[in-house]
């Protein structure tokens, strides 16, 4: 268990930004049953004493959820505000929202700012690292191809003589001394998943010699620009999600002028991570609150948040497991 929080919020819904967090700790009693070991207790300094009885946490006593920013969400504060407005009143207690990016939701979850966070696949699994937060649901969204799952697709312009073959080897054979241009390296739909594909079909060894297969790679840095720079004619081909291919990522002139060349199944959607140090039947309880989102008189405050349609339960081991096969294959993990 990691280091819990303290302190009581006025009653209410606050929104806090991430650059202003400050790690609260939850203070708790021993059991009195609890049995101490009298010489280690004597070894410590009066600081690792006070550190190892706060490690027993408690029913946090505010809610605290990180909502990452994400291109398809605007005024996120807003849409922020009624879900929490929702959660608290479900829970019976304040809830604080925290709004940053993945990274920021990760780091808030390690240093116990954040009892909840809302995250993308990759980052839950370096959150399952680091705070040992395990997704409890998963977001479903009208344009997944799967319900819980999606597709990394490349793309192409639609004049492009690139055509899509009966096999994946086929197909991406003519990527060869192509320009690629991938979303990041850190993308799971934008690179693990498309680099694990041709690593696979024995183009490219691993992630790192990505040169060996094409003529030129690059980064755009989001979906947007990766899809720009084969519209531009900048790149051959880019990888992305399925879900790239609609607003506000592209227009729907740029749409019309692109198409899917190869499609990789699979893809763990995102979803709503719960940290350790939350106890089982409080866990359960945010479960249960957050599931009556997808009832039809909350639904539109789910939709809003960020174009999800539901909400549901997933096992954290078995959602993210192709991911983890993914990155293995990339990366050539042992």
């Amino acid at each position: 268990m990691k280091v819990g929080m303290k302190g009581v919020l006025s009653a209410g819904v606050a929104l806090v930004a991430f650059t202003s967090l400050a790690v609260n700790l939850v203070g708790c009693t021993q059991p009195e049953n609890a049995k101490v070991d009298t010489e280690q207790q004597a070894q410590n300094s009066p600081e690792q004493t006070e550190a190892q009885q706060v490690q027993q946490t408690t029913t946090p006593t505010t809610l605290k959820i990180a909502f990452p920013t994400r291109k398809d969400s605007t005024d996120l504060e807003t849409k922020v505000d009624a879900v929490n407005k929702f959660l608290s009143k479900e829970l019976g207690m304040p809830v604080e929202a925290k709004i940053g990016d993945d990274a920021a939701a990760v780091e808030a979850l390690r240093a116990n700012q954040v009892d909840v966070a809302f995250l993308s696949s990759k980052p839950a699994l370096k959150a399952e690292e680091l705070a040992n937060a395990r997704l409890y649901l998963a977001e479903v969204r009208p344009n997944y191809s799967g319900k819980q799952t999606y597709r990394s697709i490349i793309v192409v312009r639609k004049d492009s003589p690139l055509q899509s073959k009966s096999s994946a080897k086929e197909t991406l054979e003519q990527l060869r001394g192509k320009k690629m241009a991938f979303t990041s390296p850190t993308s799971t739909s934008g690179f693990v998943f498309p680099v694990s594909v041709l690593v696979k079909e024995g183009f490219v060894p691993d992630s790192d010699r990505l040169d060996q297969f094409f003529a030129q790679v690059t980064y755009g840095g989001d979906y947007s620009k990766a899809l720009q720079a084969v519209l531009r004619g900048q790149a051959d081909a880019a990888a992305v999600s399925e879900y790239a291919l609609f607003p506000p990522y592209v227009s729907e002139t740029e749409k019309n002028q692109l198409r899917v060349l190869h499609g990789i199944p699979g893809v763990p959607a995102h979803g709503v991570a719960i940290d350790d140090d939350v106890p089982q039947q409080m866990r359960d309880k945010i479960v249960t609150a957050m599931l009556k989102l997808n009832q039809p008189e909350n639904n539109q405050i789910l939709r809003d948040l960020y174009n999800s349609t539901e909400l549901v339960e997933v096992d954290h081991n078995a959602h993210l497991q192709p991911l983890r096969d993914a990155l293995k294959v990339a990366e050539k993990k042992s």
